[in-house]
């Protein structure tokens, strides 16, 4: 069985984002919340989001809320916020593991499969 790990890197002040909190959905007829999580000083959730029997082959979101991260680090956002929170849409298969990061800044973002 495979798990589901994130972090979150602050591109912009060149460092992990602490104290984002992020949400995971699965998506299928509905959209479900399966867990939340805020991410710790390194920038990561303190545990998988998905693994062992609930870590099942389907798409999935995940939301990190961005713009309270960057409100709280003292940075003006255009009103409203060009990036608020953002929502990563992906499909995994259950017999592997998988690492979706996000690097952003208040302008921007990126993600890939990590290991």
């Amino acid at each position: 069985m495979g798990r589901l790990t994130t972090h979150i890197l602050d591109t912009s002040h060149g460092g992990p984002a602490a104290n984002v909190d992020v949400r995971l959905f699965s998506v299928r007829d509905t959209r479900e919340l399966l867990a939340s999580a805020t991410t710790n000083e390194d920038g990561r959730t303190p545990y998988p989001l998905l693994e062992d029997e609930v870590f099942v082959t389907g798409t999935y979101e995940l939301e990190f809320d961005i713009g309270v991260y960057f409100r709280g680090r003292g940075v003006t956002l255009a009103d409203p916020a060009f990036l608020d929170t953002v929502v990563i849409r992906f499909a995994v298969n259950s017999a592997e593991d998988y690492h979706v990061p996000l690097l952003a800044s208040p302008w921007s973002y990126s993600t890939y499969r990590g290991s």
